[in-house]
């Protein structure tokens, strides 16, 4: 979990855009109100050539992912020039679009800065000697440990044990991407198994 800085995107579109290149954006993980908009792209007010979704477009009960694009992009297919096996699966489809109703509904992308915006502030006030930064945008965040600590891994498989799952990346990375639906009781208490972790209490 990198946030770029303020101005990035805009600057990879404008090159983009300078040099004929599409600029695409995978949001299988950062996209459906994860970070607080509904597209991550949106924080920047760019605009990619081609989207990627998936897993959350499925809402947890069915696996379906989507290629969205600007007519100039998909025009380059002709009927019967790509196709699917699965492509279209009338119920995978009816899902994603419930699925899309309920964030739009229940505003889980304002739900996210507010709850992600908690557990943030919340890890950062621990102050944990050998955490050197809390980074993240809405509810995908994530923790970089010093490489004092050792690897991430032994955290997270403590983290597991009891009862609190999170991911380890590169090394020294614990991710953390709770349902948009959380609560802050339970942020407050994923909190305190990471305290207690992180103090070696557990």
């Amino acid at each position: 979990v990198v946030v770029p800085p303020e101005g990035y995107l805009k600057k990879v579109r404008d090159i983009c855009t300078k040099n004929n290149v599409l600029l695409i954006a995978d949001e299988i993980q950062t996209g459906l109100c994860r970070t607080g908009k509904m597209f991550c792209y949106q924080h920047e007010g760019i605009h990619p050539d081609v989207l990627l979704l998936a897993k959350a477009l499925g809402g947890g009960c069915a696996p379906i992912s989507i290629v969205l694009g600007s007519k100039k992009t998909m025009s380059v297919f002709t009927p019967g020039s790509h196709g699917s096996t699965f492509g279209g699966n009338p119920l995978a489809c009816a899902i994603a679009t419930a699925s899309l109703d309920v964030l739009v509904e229940e505003g889980l992308a304002d739900r996210a800065v507010e709850m992600g915006g908690h557990f943030m502030q919340g890890l950062k006030d621990m102050n944990i000697p050998f955490v050197k930064e809390v980074r993240g945008k809405g509810l995908l965040i994530a923790i970089q440990l010093d490489e004092s600590a050792g690897p991430a891994r032994k955290y997270t498989e403590a983290l597991m044990r009891n009862g609190l799952l999170a991911k380890e990346t590169h090394v020294h990375t614990i991710r953390f991407a709770p349902p948009l639906t959380i609560t802050k009781e339970q942020i407050d208490e994923a909190l305190g198994i990471i305290r207690k972790v992180f103090t070696g209490q557990l």
